[in-house]
């Protein structure tokens, strides 16, 4: 199903920048090249835990930078596909299951890296995989990248 995508055929991916999200989204684009689809690369950005604790911390420019991010991060995995496919950049505040939960409303796929950087050793969804697979209102891929 090639051409232009059809109303709700988008495929949402969350992009951190990280080796598992890079892979996330290049499975994603594939995916969408597949189906016809579109994607909507997705990155969230939280104050540091620390910035209740009196210090002035600059949130236009968190935000700036997760927006830097995301974009080159788009923009060099688009490069290295063989055929381009309509994406959408959104940068949103908040936790990143959350937003992720947010933005997979409407969508037919959620597809998500994972670093697995939790408590056990060897454990093969993070928290953040692990809540999108558990509260996703639509399909969830997980891509695992070798050695994360």
């Amino acid at each position: 199903m090639a051409g232009t995508p059809e109303r709700g055929q988008t495929i949402v991916v969350g992009v951190d920048g990280s080796p598992s999200s890079r892979a996330a989204l290049r499975w994603a684009l594939a995916q969408a090249r597949l189906e016809g689809a579109a994607v909507e690369a997705v990155t969230a950005w939280d104050f540091p835990p620390l910035s209740g604790w009196g210090l002035t911390i600059p949130g236009p420019q968190i935000e700036e930078a997760a927006r830097l991010t995301l974009a080159d991060t788009v923009r060099q995995e688009q490069d290295a596909a063989t055929s381009p496919v309509p994406v959408r950049q959104r940068t949103e505040y908040g936790h990143p299951a959350d937003v992720l939960l947010r933005a997979a409303h409407g969508a037919h796929l959620l597809v998500v890296g994972t670093r697995g950087l939790g408590g056990f050793t060897g454990t093969l969804l993070g928290s953040v995989s692990r809540h999108c697979v558990e509260h996703a209102p639509c399909p969830v891929v997980v891509v695992r990248t070798t050695g994360t």
